[in-house]
C-alpha cells in the first residue's frame, strides 16, 4: 500500500506554485497525496475549480470562504480578530499566538487531526502548529518548506508585532520538525544559523517550457512584472522613473491585483513627469498554468524587490525563475540574493542599484537589439539544461524519502 503524505497550507494550490509542485512530485513518485488549504482570495478560488480537478492529489478547503462557507470563514475570522487583540493586549503568545498567525489556523488543525499519514508536510506560518500538532498526534514525521525568512517577511523591527509573533512560532515548532526545506541558498543559510541544523535549499524553479523566444527587432522595448498583488513597495515607481531617463518609447506591463486607486497613482507619476516616452498596461490575474505564453511576449523581467526587510534581501522569487522559463532577459535589484545569483549566471541579464542604472540597462537593451535578443535566448537555454523543476525536484525528493526511510 502506497505511503500518504498530508500537505497543509494556510493559502490556496493556484496562488502557491512551490506547493503544488510538491504535491505533484509526490504524486508521481507513487504517494498518496492530499492537500489541505485555505481561502485566500476569489481569483484563487475560481483558479483553483481549473487547476484541482485535473489533479491526481486530493485537496480540502478549511476554514470556510465567504460563498459556499461563510458562518465558518466569518467564525475564522472573529477568531483570528480576538486572538490578535488579547495578544496585542496581554502579550501572552503562549495563549493566542498559533490563533492569532492566520484566520484558518485553528481549522486546518482540527481538519488535519483527521488525516492519519505517513508524513506531514506544512507550508506558511499559519500551518507549522498545525503540522507539528497533527504529526505528534499520529506519532508520525513532519516537515516545513520556508518559503519566506518568515519573522522579517513584513519587517526588520524587532520591537513589532509581526516580528515577535513569527518568531514565536519559529521557535516553538521549528525545533520539532523532521526537517526543513528553503526556497533560496540566503534563507536556508539564516535558518540553518537559528536552528544549528543542515537546511536544504529548492529553488523556485519550474518545469522546462517549449516556448520560442521571440526577437524584437524594431518594435518598443517591452518590459514585464507581476506578482499576486501590484502595490507600493514593489520597486515599480523607480521603474517608471527609468523609463523616463531612457527617453526613448518603452512598455511597462504589469500583471496582478491592483486597485483603483494605485493605478491612478501610477498613471499620475508618469504623467508628472516631463517628456515622458512610455505606455504603462495592467493585466488582470491569470492562471499559473499560463504565465509562461503570456511572458514570452515581453523582452525583459523586472526582479525589481525591493531591501524593506531582510526576507527581499534573501529571496529569489518565482518572477525571477518564470522570466528565464520564459526567455526573458532579467533587470535584476541589488538584492544581496539577486546580486549573486545575476553573478553566477551574468548570461542572463543585469543588476541596478538604482533608477540611472536601470535606465542605462533599458537604453543598451534597445540600442543594441542583437544583445537583447542573445541575452533572451542564454536566459531560456539556462532554464532548460539547468535551472527548472526537472532538476530541484531530485534534491526535494531525496529530503522526503530519506525521512519515510529513517521513520
Amino acid at each position: 500500500m502506497a505511503k500518504s503524505i498530508l500537505l497543509i497550507s494556510s493559502g490556496q494550490p493556484s496562488l502557491n506554485p512551490r506547493l503544488v509542485k510538491e504535491a505533484d512530485a509526490l504524486s508521481d513518485a507513487g504517494y498518496e497525496v492530499t492537500v489541505l488549504y485555505a481561502y485566500w482570495n476569489t481569483w484563487g478560488t475560481n483558479h483553483d475549480k481549473e487547476l484541482l480537478p485535473v489533479k491526481k492529489w486530493k485537496a480540502i478547503c478549511a476554514g470556510g470562504d465567504p460563498q459556499g462557507k461563510r458562518l465558518t470563514w466569518l467564525l475564522s475570522r472573529l477568531i483570528r480578530k480576538t486572538a490578535r487583540f488579547l495578544l496585542k493586549k496581554t502579550n501572552c503568545y503562549f495563549c493566542f499566538a498559533e490563533l492569532a498567525i492566520a484566520r484558518s489556523s485553528y481549522f486546518l488543525t482540527v481538519e488535519a487531526r483527521k488525516h492519519q499519514a505517513d508524513l506531514y508536510i506544512g507550508h506558511n506560518l499559519g500551518a507549522l502548529s498545525a503540522v507539528v500538532k497533527t504529526a505528534r498526534l499520529h506519532k508520525k514525521p513532519c516537515g516545513f518548506d520556508a518559503e519566506d525568512f518568515h519573522r522579517q517577511e513584513v519587517t526588520n523591527d524587532i520591537h513589532s508585532y509581526e516580528f515577535k509573533i513569527s518568531k514565536y512560532i519559529e521557535d516553538k515548532y521549528l525545533p520539532l520538525v523532521n526537517y526543513i526545506t528553503a526556497s533560496s541558498p540566503l534563507i536556508a543559510e539564516n535558518y540553518s544559523l537559528l536552528y544549528q541544523r543542515n537546511i536544504t535549499s529548492i529553488l523556485n524553479v519550474f518545469s522546462k517550457t517549449t516556448l520560442n523566444v521571440d526577437d524584437n527587432k524594431n518594435e518598443s522595448l517591452k518590459l514585464f512584472w507581476f506578482s499576486q498583488t501590484i502595490g507600493p513597495n514593489r520597486g515599480l515607481e523607480l521603474i517608471v522613473e527609468a523609463m523616463k531617463l531612457v527617453g526613448t518609447r518603452i512598455e511597462l506591463h504589469l500583471l496582478g491585483a491592483a486597485d483603483d486607486a494605485y493605478k491612478q497613482n501610477l498613471f499620475s507619476l508618469s504623467a508628472s513627469i516631463e517628456n515622458f516616452n512610455g505606455q504603462i498596461f495592467f493585466h488582470e490575474p491569470i492562471k499559473a498554468s499560463e504565465i509562461f505564453q503570456f511572458a514570452a511576449q515581453f523582452d525583459i523581467g523586472l526582479a525589481a524587490e525591493t531591501t524593506i526587510c531582510l526576507n527581499r534581501e534573501m529571496s529569489l522569487t518565482n518572477k525571477l525563475f518564470t522570466y528565464i522559463q520564459s526567455g526573458l532577459a532579467i533587470a535584476a535589484s541589488d538584492t544581496v540574493a539577486q546580486s549573486a545569483f545575476m553573478h553566477q549566471y551574468p548570461q542572463t541579464g543585469k543588476v541596478y542599484r538604482n533608477a540611472n542604472e536601470l535606465a542605462l540597462i533599458l537604453t543598451e537593451y534597445h540600442k543594441n537589439r542583437e544583445l537583447l535578443f542573445q541575452t533572451k535566448k542564454a536566459s531560456f537555454q539556462i532554464g532548460q539544461t539547468q535551472l527548472n523543476w526537472e532538476n530541484e525536484r531530485y534534491a526535494f525528493m531525496r529530503v522526503i524519502d530519506n525521512i519515510l526511510t529513517a521513520n
